[in-house]
């Protein structure tokens, strides 16, 4: 069955990336090489699949939609692409290895959820390059005090450098999306400070606490978590809000519950 005989699904958010140039800029950004173990999330059509596969040896593809999966598998060789028809918020990328270079066009329905769980195995990966709309792109980059800097922006940047690359237009999918879109190239780094397991599951409470009401001070938004001597001790004034604090801060706060915890390091 050709491909255009797909119907893209809404309640999978399916916009299929169909504009030649911008999947040759996206490939010419990504710049694979032969020996990288890569994972596409979402190939759809396969529109970004074939121009991977005329550089990488192998690719390995995340796929969901049950009728996309097995007609990837009719188009691409299996010896050059493994197949995956699984949801890539379960996916265990740790299966496939270390030094994984992400790409992918998101379903923008999803983004937010996927971002979160490449946060999660960022230690696993050499690299990321993700089409995603716009705003989210521009939450992702933001700094903090600006308004698009949120919960989203503090989780991705305390693992990853955000760059963003390409903006792309509705009339480069099919069919076009309501939103303008962007690429980012997402870069792992080591957290500061790091944490152990707990201190990480601390750090993500924080932070959803902090943004769950952006116009609460840290003293109100934080108080079920920290005593005002707490604030002293960390030489950080209670009466700021949490939109003002970059992630090694919240970092800070996290490596002072934990130590202050049962068992707690430090």
């Amino acid at each position: 069955m050709p491909p255009a005989a797909h119907v893209p699904r809404k309640r999978f958010g399916q916009h299929f990336l169909a504009d030649p140039g911008v999947l040759r800029a996206l490939t010419a950004a990504i710049d694979p090489r032969p020996e990288d173990r890569m994972v596409e999330i979402g190939p759809g059509l396969g529109a970004l699949t074939g121009p991977l596969l005329e550089h990488v040896a192998h690719l390995h593809a995340v796929e969901l939609d049950r009728d996309l999966a097995p007609r990837l598998r009719e188009i691409f060789p299996a010896e050059r692409l493994t197949v995956h028809q699984a949801d890539v918020l379960e996916f265990d990328f740790a299966a496939l290895g270390s030094g994984l270079r992400v790409v992918g066009n998101l379903p923008y329905n999803i983004s937010t959820p996927i971002l979160f769980r490449l946060a999660a195995v960022a230690a696993l990966l050499r690299d990321v390059h993700v089409m995603l709309q716009k705003e989210v792109a521009e939450r992702l980059a933001a700094a903090p005090g600006t308004p698009q800097y949120g919960r989203l922006s503090v989780m991705a940047r305390r693992r990853f450098d955000v760059e963003k690359l390409l903006a792309v237009p509705p009339s480069a999918f099919r069919p076009p999306p309501k939103v303008d879109s962007a690429v980012v190239r997402l870069t792992p780094r080591p957290p500061t400070p790091e944490l152990s397991p707990a201190g990480e599951a601390w750090f993500a409470e924080l932070v959803r606490a902090a943004f769950a009401q952006r116009r609460k001070t840290l003293r109100n938004a934080l108080a079920s978590l920290f005593r005002p001597e707490d604030f002293t001790e960390l030489d950080l004034d209670p009466g700021c809000r949490g939109e003002t604090l970059d992630p090694e801060t919240y970092g800070r706060l996290a490596l002072h519950l934990q130590r202050r915890s049962p068992g707690g390091e430090g």
